[in-house]
């Protein structure tokens, strides 16, 4: 998973589910694996720290097999505590044996040492810094110079050791078929330790790291899986029974699914992705939860077509993002490059006008990110009211991880006049 990840930009997740199937894993084996593989990403700088403390040769030097070989051993020593040290690095030795012959001796020499120090590891540098935190939490140095410098040393800490949690599963509830209270009394009865989320009355959250479509209520289509952020959006919109609905960037498709199911699947909602395969997934949901208020149209949410305009009450605008509010259930995001992520706000500003010119008089326009930055969110949102003076805010909002252990999100509703 580890080489997958670094060699192709893979998603952790889609790495896992492969790596699940192709060695047929059962659920205790692929729990296992995808922790080990979530803190070596979570924890990349920090275990490359310390290879440095206690090897001749730097993290950056090594060959990259070595340093996935040694970043999962430390891994394990310091995060792990159910896995012996022994065994740790014993079996690490025998990966570099497969994998990098020539290194095993050194693999060993150097979790020996991380193992003995356990209890006295060396001290991080420039304590209450930008890069201390960078090395501490394995995110980039950009990132924590920035968050330290906008919302405090204490507040970026706070955000950065939340994105390296354990994320729980979140599920929004079909509210035509049960209520969140009820279905997560169905699931506690499974002997599932299920609770109604904090943030929002639709949502049950849950420890668990198994196949969705294994849970009781999935093929009755009594739920579908949205973190709690997300669905705050939708809920402060407040879509009504019969209102007309379009969710400009829509796939995966949770927002059009939660919209139905706030509507009682009585009105008309359009979901649009730029991309016609993804519409496909939306389609096999909505067929799922049983909800027929939902349509599927490819377009670009930043040229709609002549019959979406002034056409809709409720225009749902979830744009494309830099993602650094879900980096607890991606941790690769992280690594973006900064040149990636500087080119977005220009998009996001295309894709929010395009979305305002289906919103009716009158009607509600909710602008909204997976991300904590502000040059994808206020940004956005203040140059297109700047040039929109025909639309009022009503409601704006930044949700960050350590505040209810939700993905960070940040969402903006406004009027049209």
């Amino acid at each position: 998973m580890l080489s997958r990840c670094r060699r192709f930009d893979a998603w952790s997740q889609q790495t896992l589910d492969a790596a699940r199937d192709r060695f047929s894993l059962d659920e205790r084996d692929a729990a296992l694996c995808a922790r080990a593989c979530l803190s070596v990403l979570q924890n990349a700088a920090l275990c490359d720290f310390y290879i440095d403390c206690y090897s001749s040769i730097g993290a950056a030097k090594l060959e990259p097999q070595t340093r996935d070989i040694l970043r999962l051993g430390i891994c394990q020593l310091l995060f792990m505590d159910r896995i012996p040290a022994s065994a740790a690095v014993s079996q690490s030795v025998e990966l570099a044996k497969r994998h990098a012959r020539r290194a095993a001796g050194f693999v060993n020499a150097v979790l020996r040492r991380v193992a003995e120090n356990r209890d006295d590891l060396p001290p991080i540098p420039e304590e209450g810094s930008p890069r201390e935190l960078s090395i501490r939490y394995s995110h980039p140095l950009w990132l924590c110079e920035k968050l330290v410098f906008e919302q405090g040393y204490s507040f970026a800490r706070e955000f950065l050791a939340a994105n390296n949690l354990q994320p729980l599963l979140t599920l929004s509830v079909n509210l035509c078929r049960t209520d969140a209270v009820s279905f997560a009394e169905e699931l506690r009865k499974k002997g599932l330790e299920a609770s109604v989320g904090s943030l929002t009355p639709v949502s049950v959250v849950l420890p668990y790291s198994g196949s969705v479509t294994a849970l009781p209520g999935y093929d009755d289509g009594a739920f579908f899986v949205q973190d709690a952020a997300a669905a705050a959006s939708v809920v402060s919109a407040a879509p009504q029974a019969g209102m007309k609905v379009l969710d400009v960037c829509a796939a995966p498709g949770g927002k059009s699914l939660l919209s139905a199911s706030l509507m009682g699947d009585r009105g008309e909602i359009v979901s649009c992705d730029i991309h016609e395969k993804k519409l496909a997934r939306i389609r096999e949901n909505a067929r799922r939860m049983g909800f027929s208020s939902i349509r599927t149209q490819q377009m670009d949410g930043a040229h709609p077509a002549d019959p979406m305009l002034d056409r809709f009450d409720l225009v749902l605008c979830d744009v494309p993002c830099s993602g650094l509010g879900v980096i607890r259930k991606k941790p690769e995001i992280r690594y973006k490059p900064l040149s990636d992520i500087q080119r977005l706000p220009a998009v996001q500003l295309e894709i929010l006008r395009g979305a305002a010119r289906c919103v009716r008089s009158g009607g509600t326009l909710v602008y909204s990110t997976c991300t904590v930055l502000e040059e994808e969110n206020r940004g956005v949102t203040d140059a297109f009211l700047r040039e929109n003076d025909g639309f009022a805010v009503e409601e704006i909002r930044t949700i960050w991880p350590q505040e209810y252990g939700t993905d960070g999100f940040f969402y903006c509703r406004m009027k049209r006049k």
